[in-house]
C-alpha cells in the first residue's frame, strides 16, 4: 500500500498563524493524533497543492547564499520550509506542477501509483532561476511510498545539473515510516544529471502532524547545515 504524507480526508484539527513569503500556511493535519491523522493516509488537501488561496512561493534575492526548494501537497512541508527559511535567511522556491494533485486521497493515490509505475513524472509549471549564487540548497518534500515524492523527482531530473559543488540539505515530512530511500534517490538523480562534488547533510525527518512541535529539532539540524 502506498502512503502519501500530504493530507487528504479531514479538515484541519489545528490551523497555523505562520506565513511563508507573507502568505498564510494551511496545514490540515497539525495537532491530530496518529490515529486521527491515520499516519498521513486519507487526509484531505485543498486540491491545489496548498495554493488555492496563495500564489506559488517565490522569494529570490541577489544576496542569499542558500535557497529552500520544496514541494508541499497539504501544508506540512511548506510549514517546515518556512521555519528553515526564517532561520537561514534563505531564498524560497516552491515546486509547482502543471496539473495539481487531487484533494481526494484515493484519486491522488491512483495518479501517484500510475506515475511511479510508468516513470512518467509530472510536468513542472514554473520558471527555475539560475542557482549559481547558492552554496547550500535545502530540498523539502513529503515522503511518498517510502521514497521521493514525484514533483521533487521531476524537479531534480530537469534541474539537477545546476547543483554541482553545492551542499545539499534534504528535509521531509512523513507519516511514521521514515525517509525511505529518498536521499539515495536524490543522489542517484544528481549523478545521472552530471552533478558532482556534492556534500550531503543528514536529512531532517519530521512527522507531518507534528511540524509545529519540531522547532528544537529544526534548530539543531539547521545549525549542522551551517557548519563546514
Amino acid at each position: 500500500m502506498m502512503y502519501l504524507n500530504k493530507p487528504t480526508g479531514e479538515r484541519p484539527a489545528r490551523s497555523t498563524t505562520e506565513k511563508i513569503a507573507g502568505q498564510p500556511i494551511a496545514a490540515y493535519q497539525l495537532g491530530k493524533s496518529a490515529s486521527g491523522w491515520r499516519n498521513g493516509y486519507g487526509t484531505q488537501s485543498d486540491n491545489q497543492d496548498t495554493n488555492s488561496k496563495n500564489q506559488p512561493t517565490r522569494r529570490l534575492t541577489k544576496a542569499a547564499k542558500s535557497i529552500v526548494i520544496y514541494f508541499s501537497r497539504s501544508g506540512s512541508t511548506e510549514l517546515l520550509a518556512s521555519k528553515i527559511a526564517k532561520q537561514t535567511d534563505a531564498d524560497l522556491l516552491e515546486i509547482v506542477v502543471s496539473k495539481p494533485y487531487p484533494g481526494n486521497y484515493q484519486k491522488t493515490l491512483a495518479r501517484a501509483n500510475s506515475e511511479r509505475e510508468s516513470q512518467d513524472f509530472p510536468e513542472l509549471h514554473m520558471q527555475v532561476p539560475s542557482l549559481k549564487q547558492y552554496d547550500t540548497v535545502y530540498l523539502g518534500y513529503p515522503i511518498w511510498a517510502m521514497t521521493l515524492s514525484h514533483p521533487m523527482t521531476a524537479f531534480l531530473i530537469k534541474n539537477g545539473n545546476q547543483l554541482t559543488d553545492k551542499k545539499i540539505a534534504p528535509f521531509m515530512t512523513e507519516g511514521g515510516y521514515g525517509q525511505g530511500d529518498s536521499v539515495d534517490r536524490i543522489k542517484s538523480i544528481l549523478k545521472s544529471d552530471g552533478a558532482s562534488e556534492n556534500q550531503f547533510v543528514s536529512a531532517l525527518v519530521v512527522d507531518g502532524n507534528k511540524v509545529n512541535q519540531a522547532d528544537k529539532s529544526i534548530n539543531v539540524w539547521v545549525a549542522k547545515t551551517q557548519t563546514n
